[in-house]
């Protein structure tokens, strides 16, 4: 089955890839330089991931996977959250979303508890029309320092619960067995194979925010 996923990140598509497995052809807009980036104007991550994947459902033939995705931190009364990416300002870096988290965990006046969340929404769309919603989240800490070489965004600094190890510093396999992306895309891939038609009255299955 091919998929294109609604992103230009290569690392995000990578990891799909290796999630979905070999029944399915993924591959990314970065052979489609004449869709142009989704406004993400949603008010939660379902919203955004929708926005996303109706938008580049409608300029392709096959089956369009958009992701929206971040982080959770309690103690920021979920901060980043949709802004995940951007925290730091538009065009931030990895290092400097990092940065500007650790910095607002240490600003607060009294020691507080570090517990975070990722979370993941999957929408699935075709020819304009959304066929379906998929998420998935994984709870856990926030390191105080970055940790690791490998993953990417708040990887360094997230410490899944039950591991004493950041998303960076596990191998792959491990990680894609406890992400939250992965956790999503299990639940898609057992949609994909299903294919039943979208329902327009069906409920949207999105955990609330801490």
């Amino acid at each position: 089955m091919q998929l294109l996923i609604a992103t230009r990140n290569r690392q995000k598509t990578r990891e799909f890839a290796q999630l979905l497995g070999a029944e399915f052809s993924v591959s990314d807009l970065s052979k489609y330089q004449d869709i142009p980036a989704a406004a993400e104007n949603g008010k939660t991550f379902a919203e955004n991931a929708i926005e996303k994947a109706l938008a580049a459902s409608k300029k392709v033939d096959c089956l369009v996977v958009a992701d929206d995705s971040g982080l959770e931190v309690h103690a920021l009364g979920g901060a980043p959250g949709i802004f995940s990416a951007r925290y730091a300002g538009e065009g931030a870096t990895d290092v400097q979303n990092v940065e500007k988290l650790l910095r607002a965990l240490c600003a607060q006046s009294v020691p507080t508890s570090r517990r975070a969340r990722f979370r993941c929404v999957l929408a699935v769309a075709r020819r304009g029309e959304l066929i379906d919603t998929v998420d998935g989240t994984v709870e856990g800490n926030i390191a105080e320092e970055p940790r690791g070489k490998d993953g990417f965004g708040y990887d360094p600094v997230f410490v899944p619960a039950g591991f004493d190890h950041t998303f960076a510093e596990m191998p792959v396999e491990l990680k894609n067995q406890l992400s939250h992306r992965a956790r999503a895309v299990v639940a898609l891939r057992e949609r994909l194979r299903r294919m039943q038609p979208y329902r327009p009255n069906d409920s949207i299955s999105v955990e609330p925010p801490l």
